[in-house]
Order: structure tokens, then sequence, then C-alpha cells
């Protein structure tokens, strides 16, 4: 069951950084995958300034943050931002 909570919040939160950063979202396995690497990253870097949320909606924010800084990141490699 840890997994599909993982991809469901991955999806959502890969979907929300779509909107925001581009304005469309990455097509459903791209949503999956942004959200959940976003979900990895937010999760380092919030534990690494000591901020923990628990439950769904502190860990769709963490992944929310993680995917938006993915998203940005990856603009600035290819020289879009």
């Amino acid at each position: 069951m840890g997994i599909i909570y993982f991809l469901i919040i991955g999806l959502i939160a890969g979907f929300l950084a779509g909107k925001v950063m581009r304005g469309t979202g990455f097509g459903v396995i791209g949503d999956i995958i942004v959200g959940c690497i976003g979900a990895l990253l937010g999760g380092w870097l919030l534990g690494v300034i000591g901020v923990h949320w628990g439950g769904f909606i502190g860990s769709l924010i963490t992944a929310f943050i993680g995917a938006v800084i993915l998203v940005w990141l990856v603009g600035l490699i290819r020289g879009r931002r």
C-alpha cells in the first residue's frame, strides 16, 4: 500500500508542479516521475533544514516543493528559465 500512496502523491505533486511552472502537465507518466523524484528531493531538502511534515497534506506539500525545484533546475539546465 505504501508504494501506491507514494505514486498517488507523486502524480498529484507532478501535475501541480507542471501547471505552476509550465502551464501544462507532463502527462500521467511524466507527472508521476516528476512528482516522485520531487518527493525525494523535497524530503531531503526539508530534512536538511529541519522541517518535517506528516500526513497526506504534509507529504503532498513536500513533494510539490521538491517537484517545483526539480522542474526549475531542469529548466536552468536546458536554458529555458
